[in-house]
């Protein structure tokens, strides 16, 4: 369902009503009209300019200017946050001879994922975080993120189990876990980024534009009472 093509729909429908009707509510339907289309239009310009740069518009296309921070964001979030050296020293000597799927069972990837949500929202995307939703608008990616850092882990850690010195073992798996996202970060392109960011928050956007559309009527209906 396209919410933004119904809102401007039902906003012309009231304009044309307006025009082509003649009684005392005609002016009325006429402001509703008018205000909510313009309302629906203004926003669905805001969720255009937040994927696509406009030529004169400053400020449009922010998820291409923000592709190189987002990318050492998510790095810097990995590597300084998620696995600094206490917390992969305390890994291994509490689970050095646990099976790889013990392993893999015990680490809290909820709160992994808490602690990214929790690391956007105090970046500098956080204010844009809450225009577009704030923490429910990043949900859908909870399940991609986790499969996969299971995935990444559960690579890593074949690698670097069969090597006995713990010190060898954090510094090895620590710099295969950068370079592995090194790697990953790399193969993404500006366009990759702002694919997987519509496609997470475009159904939320949807909505932006409807409520401007109904606050708009509410506005125009207001000043159509004041006229009258």
């Amino acid at each position: 369902m396209n919410k933004s093509l119904i809102t401007h729909s039902v906003s012309s429908f009231l304009i044309l009503i307006g025009l082509f009707t003649s009684n005392e509510f005609s002016e009325i339907f006429f402001s509703i009209g008018i205000f909510a289309l313009s309302g629906s239009i203004t926003n669905w310009l805001a969720v255009h300019m937040l994927f696509e740069k406009i030529p004169f518009l400053f400020g449009s296309g922010v998820i291409l200017d923000r592709f190189k921070e987002i990318k050492l964001g998510i790095k810097n979030l990995a590597i300084e946050e998620l696995f600094t050296d206490d917390k992969i020293e305390k890994f291994f000597v509490n689970k050095k001879n646990d099976s790889l799927d013990s392993i893999l069972s015990r680490i809290d990837f909820e709160k992994l994922f808490q602690g990214l949500m929790d690391a956007i929202e105090d970046s500098k995307l956080g204010g844009m975080l809450v225009m577009l939703g704030g923490r429910k608008a990043l949900l859908p990616l909870k399940d991609p993120i986790i499969k996969k850092l299971k995935l990444v882990i559960t690579q890593k850690l074949n690698d670097v189990f069969s090597k006995s010195s713990s010190s060898s073992l954090i510094l090895d798996f620590k710099t295969n876990i950068e370079q592995a996202i090194d790697s990953k970060l790399e193969e993404l392109k500006p366009e990759d980024i702002k694919k997987i960011v519509e496609k997470m928050i475009r159904e939320h956007l949807g909505w932006l534009i409807v409520w401007g559309g109904v606050f708009g009527g509410f506005f125009g209906l207001i000043f159509s009472l004041i006229k009258i």
